[in-house]
């Protein structure tokens, strides 16, 4: 499959490469209800309509600003492809944001209007939604993090592929409750396959009560999630690392009986120095397709790769990634 960004040009401190597929197996081709966004240095965006990828020129955007995201739609409220292709275009319509506080009120207010859009009077579990896991990156500036739901964002290092984002699931719940312990949410969350989701955009959140579905989204700070999870905020700037990779995938990339021995083979798959994001992506792509992981669960499968060049990285404090939790680093126990 060729490289949905290979006609983009995100500028001299950016390597972006993309894609995009109903299933890794010819076989099953389930509907594609996964979308993507990519914005480039120029204002040239790429996503899915109609499960095929649609470029248009955004008016007005800022030269050398770039937005990308993953959308994961879910199928089983119905009308999961139409959902995460209304966010991919209602991203078009959002001007691009400098400050955590812009990006955030403005994706909340997209949020607020789909959800008006899609909305069955009186019976809101028939509304559907959308996994939303997005980058914004202002010239010279660290990148700013948006997400609701399920899909992610790692940082892929030589040692580590280290989720850099919470999984909105039961387990979360759970542990914001002090119901569940570091162990036990890293196991279910990152060891385990268990398909369900507490919040995502456009349907909305079930943490304050697992029994009612409310409107707005719940934005898991450092308030709201127990210590070992506190760093993983939903609504942050990233410090970012050169030496490194950034995945921004759906949860068809470990959607399997054993997540971790899959994503431990990253670092040597992905995080190799010579390598541009364009070859990593298609590293990751052949290796799940010819070595698949063990107990695939047949899904869409969606990613973006990121490597940051200077000016655009700035300084972070050395992390000792032998110290972090086993799920983190991809080791199974």
């Amino acid at each position: 499959m060729t490289r949905i960004t290979d006609p983009l040009d995100f500028g001299p401190g950016l390597d972006i490469a993309a894609r995009s597929c109903a299933s890794i197996c010819a076989s099953q081709a389930p509907e594609n209800q996964d979308n993507l966004l990519l914005i480039d240095a120029t204002g040239r965006a790429t996503f899915l309509r109609d499960q095929a990828p649609h470029s248009v020129m955004v008016a007005g955007w800022p030269l050398g600003h770039v937005r990308v995201a993953v959308m994961d739609g879910m199928g089983g409220h119905g009308h999961g492809r139409q959902a995460a292709e209304a966010v991919a275009e209602g991203l078009l319509r959002v001007p691009a944001c400098s400050t955590q506080a812009q990006l955030d009120q403005r994706l909340d207010a997209l949020h607020s209007g789909l959800q008006q859009r899609f909305r069955h009077p009186g019976d809101s579990l028939r509304r559907p939604g959308t996994t939303l896991t997005l980058l914004e990156i202002a010239p010279g500036g660290a990148p700013l993090l948006f997400h609701a739901g399920d899909s992610r964002l790692y940082e892929i290092s030589a040692l580590a592929a280290r989720p850099l984002t919470v999984d909105h699931v039961p387990a979360t719940c759970f542990a914001m409750h002090g119901l569940l312990g570091e162990q036990e949410w890293w196991q279910q969350v990152h060891g385990e396959h268990r398909p369900q989701i507490s919040q995502a955009y456009i349907l909305g959140n079930a943490f304050g009560n697992p029994q009612v579905l409310e409107d707005p989204l719940m934005a898991l700070d450092a308030q709201r999630l127990p210590p070992y999870l506190r760093d993983l905020g939903d609504r942050r700037q990233l410090d970012v690392r050169e030496d490194a990779l950034y995945l921004l995938a759906t949860d068809g990339f470990w959607s399997c009986g054993r997540p971790l021995e899959w994503t431990a083979r990253w670092p040597a798959l992905m995080a190799r120095s010579s390598q541009t994001s364009g070859a990593a992506l298609d590293a990751l792509f052949g290796e799940y397709a010819d070595h698949p992981p063990r107990d695939l669960h047949i899904d869409n499968v969606t990613a973006i790769v990121l490597r940051f060049h200077a000016p655009a990285v700035r300084p972070r404090e050395n992390i000792d990634e032998t110290a972090l939790p086993v799920a983190s680093i991809g080791v199974h126990s």
